[in-house]
């Protein structure tokens, strides 16, 4: 029997488990649904990732919206998200969590979304549409995580930063400006970390004469799959040291898409010690301490 392609589209919406209120012209206008409300394997799998995410941050979002009261009044709320892309993100937070506060006489000022991304067409695309659909605190910006950071079309304090799926170094950039914007909350999902993958493969033949753990990394599959792994635990433990409180979870199920480790980070203004000691401490089990220490710079 031939198998059904996995860009085959379907009429039922039920099964999207989309929110009372949520916008189906936002969701045609992002290409998650066709102009006639259907929708493909390929854009349930986006769009069944970017809503869990929303899920996951829409708790700690509303628990600092609660923190930052004053007088029962909002504190404007601001954030950034990196690599954005198409701004799937940006626009479906926008729409649930931010336009229902907007749309309430009584809070004039909400808050502001920046999108941020390097590719200048996806950039104007998004502008573009923010404009069609009239959500007025939405910028994106044509720059690079790295340049973000002191660029000055952004706020001196951002609250929120997401980076979904940005890829190898960009991720641990988001991470440096969250540090430096002081945000309240971090939401990554890690995609393509090369970078120390391309350390163990640059160490390893010495690391194979001094050390059984080396074995872990030998094959090529094995090194790229522990980069990965090790990348993604030194960036916890760095969060810690620098003062957060950290979770890691699933996204979404595994046969939705592979890079699928979500790391959310919530300050609470307390540096672990211990975390700091335990990174130092792995980075010289791995022999990548130069490396690491400007990448995860602990001052």
């Amino acid at each position: 029997m031939k198998k059904n392609k996995t860009t085959s589209t379907t009429n039922s919406l039920a099964d999207l488990q989309l929110r009372e209120g949520q916008s189906i012209d936002l969701l045609k206008s992002l290409h998650i649904l066709t102009m006639d409300g259907k929708i493909n394997q390929d854009s349930r799998r986006k769009l069944k990732q970017v809503m869990h995410l929303f899920q996951l941050i829409e708790s700690p979002l509303m628990q600092l919206i609660q923190s930052q009261s004053k007088d029962g009044e909002n504190t404007p709320i601001t954030l950034a998200d990196h690599g954005a892309g198409k701004s799937y993100l940006g626009f479906i937070l926008y729409d649930l969590f931010f336009k229902p506060r907007f749309d309430k006489a009584e809070i004039p000022f909400f808050g502001h979304i920046y999108g941020i991304e390097t590719r200048e067409s996806l950039v104007e695309s998004s502008q573009l549409l923010a404009q069609q659909l009239d959500f007025e605190h939405m910028s994106f910006l044509n720059l690079t995580a790295a340049q973000s950071i002191q660029d000055p079309s952004l706020p001196s304090h951002v609250d929120l930063v997401t980076a979904l799926h940005a890829c190898d170094t960009a991720t641990d950039d988001a991470i440096s400006f969250a540090l430096h914007k002081k945000a309240q909350l971090i939401a990554l999902v890690p995609c393509c970390q090369a970078e120390m993958a391309a350390q163990l493969r640059h160490n390893k033949a010495f690391d194979l004469s001094r050390m059984p753990l080396s074995e872990l990394w030998r094959h090529p599959l094995h090194t790229r799959e522990m980069g990965s792994q090790v990348t993604n635990v030194l960036r916890c433990l760095y969060l810690e040291a620098m003062g957060y409180q950290v979770t890691v979870t699933e996204l979404v199920g595994w046969e939705h898409s592979l890079k699928n480790e979500m790391i959310l980070a919530r300050n609470i203004h307390q540096k672990k010690r211990s975390a700091a000691e335990r990174l130092q401490a792995l980075l010289q089990e791995f022999g990548v301490v130069e490396w690491g220490a400007k990448r995860f710079a602990l001052n």
